[in-house]
């Protein structure tokens, strides 16, 4: 693997509540050098991170729905996604109504993203966050079950909101659960190689790790001949 593979498989981000637009600057500049795929902002800043990645084919705008608790009214979710779409957005994480769904609430759940998918066009990728921190190993399993047939291309483990120790076995039994239905990311303390080349050569498809750590990760590859 070279430095752009890895970065290939890595979103950055740059979502946390103080970032500024020097913050999605950085962000940008620093995917551009190391081609990450995509770059995540808070939704007010996704016609910015567009216009920054104007003629960046293979760098995708990214966003997220109901951020992140996932507990927003139905309404403001499709709202939210549908002025995302209108301002470019190539990727969107929808964060799962995690409340409910603990509450067993699942068809609701699944209705409210497939109301979401059904306003989003084709070549915008979705990730469903289930927020693996926040669920019981029932849960996680429950979770795996009905995303899938929501239709979303992705299943995204977490927010990186909830901090925990990372568990590479946790996140090989959702790849394992979910194979052949639906793509990974995987997301939430992962910050090493070695973290990475394991559930990489699992079969996961995509991670969302912290700048720092990405950096680290890519850097630590010889660059692309």
């Amino acid at each position: 693997m070279t430095s752009y593979d890895a970065a290939r498989l890595i979103d950055i981000s740059a979502v946390r509540t103080p970032h500024t637009l020097s913050d999605i600057e950085e962000t940008v500049n620093i995917a551009r050098h190391y081609r990450f795929i995509n770059v995540h902002s808070l939704p007010c800043w996704t016609p910015v991170v567009r216009d920054m990645l104007a003629g960046e084919s293979d760098i995708f705008v990214g966003a997220p729905v109901g951020f992140p608790g996932g507990a927003h009214k139905t309404e403001i979710k499709l709202l939210e996604a549908e002025h995302l779409i209108k301002d470019g957005v190539q990727e969107m994480d929808i964060v799962m109504n995690v409340g409910r769904f603990k509450n067993g609430e699942y068809k609701f759940v699944a209705d409210e993203i497939k109301q979401i998918l059904a306003i989003t066009p084709k070549d915008v990728r979705t990730k469903v966050i289930i927020e693996i921190n926040a669920l019981s190993g029932e849960e996680i399993d429950k979770a795996c079950e009905i995303i899938p047939d929501t239709g979303a291309e992705f299943l995204k483990t977490g927010t990186g909101w909830i901090p925990a120790p990372l568990d590479i076995q946790l996140i090989k039994r959702i790849k394992d659960l979910t194979r052949g239905k639906m793509k990974i990311k995987a997301a939430g303390g992962i910050r090493t190689r070695g973290e990475f080349e394991e559930l990489a050569n699992y079969g996961i498809e995509r991670f969302g790790i912290n700048l720092k750590s990405a950096l680290e990760i890519v850097s630590s590859y010889a660059a692309k001949e």
